[in-house]
């Protein structure tokens, strides 16, 4: 039985490293795991979390003595998390900039034949 720390909330026991999202302050949704307005796209086994692969991938510190786990606050990114703004032409030739779009999540394809 493993004893798990995560951020600030109480420790709880486990059998294993997978667990419910719930149990850590996160709801899975069809976009990936989500905290507020953060999602993060990440599969679940059978409707858990893996906590060790879930820390690698938000860069989380953790720690471990015997059966104690000891997880982090997510890092948070030093720089903004705004992409600069641009404007392109689209198909038919009328101008877009990124701007335009603020506060509504877009999707960028970008193609090239070479």
């Amino acid at each position: 039985m493993a004893t798990i720390i995560y951020g600030v909330g109480e420790p709880f026991e486990s059998p294993s490293l997978l667990v419910e999202p719930e149990g850590i302050g996160w709801v899975a949704k069809p976009e990936g795991l989500c905290r507020g307005e953060l999602c993060v796209p990440f599969p679940l086994a059978n409707g858990r979390v893996d906590l060790a692969a879930f820390a690698k991938r938000l860069g989380q510190p953790v720690a471990r003595e015997g059966d104690i786990w000891a997880f982090g606050e997510p890092q948070r990114a030093t720089g903004s998390m705004d992409a600069p703004d641009f404007t392109l032409p689209d198909l038919d030739g009328h101008l877009h900039s990124l701007t335009d779009y603020r506060g509504m999540k877009v999707l960028l394809v970008s193609w090239a034949s070479w």
